[in-house]
């Protein structure tokens, strides 16, 4: 375990609430604590057993003002998250209670932690590795329940089990290759011929590639589809929002052009994690204002994972109309032809035709009819069922993401290099590559600059 100064930090929300948390983690935090806490029992922190918790006062040792009523719980290390001796502090969830026993505990030698500090002494101290702490921040980040099993799954190792499983194999391989450069006069060293090789290097390349395969959906559960809502003006854009969100965060009235703006909102459409993006209605106009928000619209049309394209049963398609479904010509996108409950006027054969293959849902937003059907449809755009498996390792992280894919280039190299009868000794370069671009995941080939960076962006107290 390597040796650091204690720190603290609040690591519960502020604001007001039932309980705060000051957390304390170092070779110092039960003597600091004991300087400050009184047990009501009258015991000494330093004489408790570890993993406890007491009740009694947090008193300033200057002035022997009662400061706090807490609950304190003890735990030493090394059976702690940072494998350091850590306290807990449970005190009453007010913003100024909580301050204070903060400052109290940093005037008497703790050091305010930075963020995520926590989580990289845990991943300094080997409690767990670069894969397995920046899972933490996705658990506490996730906004469904499958985003948060996969978080589960990801910090109880399972992704790091199967990179160090590859990197053996990758290591095993490149010990062979250096048997055979370095002794080859002995026979009974197993001969690393190019057929070997090239079988060694394609199982690695194969499991790669199934990682790389789920990156696409566990991205998707990790950051939220993008999903912005075009249409005409007055065709019901602000109403599926507010249906999707249940509640009223758009502006519905039968004026055309009401929504100058984009209006953001996060809502979990069956286990998956959209971004809603309303949009103002994109069409030709003179209003300066609203003409601000069609570019604004077109923008993000651009960028978008999945496109709700809405449409008026009540009225005939117009020329806009087919130039959206032009705009979209290539992207996700399911058509929604709102207002059902009104006369038809519009011709959903050719609307189906120009939709093609991509889904066609129609709704009454009003009579909240057909929501169901479109939430259907989202889900099994994307995930057609496969996210329910279980002995899938999803990959989400972009930085995960990218290393997988430098590592299957890198072994691709080697392939061709053995196929084209490359000599080994240059295949092993693009092997040892592989091996340590998969080390770069769990931190064990990893810069400090870049762990540095990693844990800058967990919230302040984890």
């Amino acid at each position: 375990m390597l040796d650091f100064d204690t720190i603290a930090a609040i690591s519960t929300p502020m604001g007001e609430g039932a309980i705060a948390i000051v957390r304390l983690s170092g070779d110092q935090s039960v003597e600091i604590a004991d300087r400050i806490f009184k047990s009501v029992a009258g015991k000494r922190l330093a004489d408790v057993q570890s993993h406890t918790i007491h009740y009694g006062h947090i008193v300033d040792p200057k002035t022997n003002q009662v400061i706090e009523e807490v609950m304190l719980s003890i735990m030493r290390g090394p059976k702690t998250f940072t494998r350091e001796d850590i306290i807990e502090i449970n005190c009453h969830g007010g913003i100024v209670s909580v301050n204070r026993v903060l400052q109290l505990v940093l005037a008497n030698g703790a050091r305010l932690a930075e963020p995520g500090e926590f989580t990289k002494r845990a991943f300094l101290n080997g409690r767990v590795d670069l894969s397995q702490a920046e899972a933490v921040m996705d658990l506490i980040r996730a906004k469904t329940d499958k985003a948060m099993n996969m978080a589960i799954s990801q910090m109880e190792g399972r992704l790091s089990k199967l990179v160090r499983h590859l990197r053996q194999e990758i290591l095993e391989t490149l010990a062979h290759v250096e048997v055979n450069i370095d002794y080859p006069e002995y026979d009974d060293v197993e001969e690393m011929t190019h057929k070997v090789l090239i079988e060694k290097a394609t199982h690695v390349r194969n499991e790669i590639e199934k990682l790389l395969q789920t990156s696409q959906q566990g991205k998707i559960l990790r950051e939220g589809l993008a999903t912005v809502i075009i249409g005409r003006p007055n065709v019901g854009k602000s109403s599926l929002l507010n249906s999707l969100v249940q509640d009223t965060k758009a502006i519905v009235t039968d004026i055309p052009g009401t929504t100058r703006d984009v209006i953001e909102e996060y809502v979990n459409v069956r286990g998956v994690p959209l971004r809603l993006i309303d949009t103002a209605g994109i069409r030709e106009t003179e209003d300066i204002v609203e003409k601000i928000g069609v570019e604004r619209s077109r923008q993000y049309l651009k960028e978008a994972d999945l496109i709700l394209l809405v449409l008026n049963f009540h009225e005939e398609l117009t020329e806009d109309d087919r130039n959206l479904f032009e705009a979209v010509k290539g992207m996700d996108y399911i058509v929604i032809v709102n207002k059902t409950d009104l006369e038809q006027k519009m011709d959903l054969i050719e609307v189906k035709e120009l939709a093609g293959d991509h889904p066609v849902v129609t709704t009454s937003l009003v009579q909240e009819k057909g929501i169901d059907q479109l939430e259907e449809a989202i889900s099994s755009l994307f995930f057609k069922g496969t996210i329910e498996s279980q002995d899938l390792t999803y990959i989400s992280n972009t930085r995960h993401i990218a290393l997988l894919t430098q590592a299957r280039n890198t072994i691709d190299e080697a392939i061709m290099g053995i196929e084209s009868g490359v000599p080994i000794d240059i295949v092993q370069i693009d092997l040892t590559r592989t091996w340590e671009l998969l080390g770069e995941i769990i931190g064990d080939a990893v810069h400090e600059s870049l762990i540095d960076q990693l844990f800058s962006q967990f919230c302040l107290g984890k």
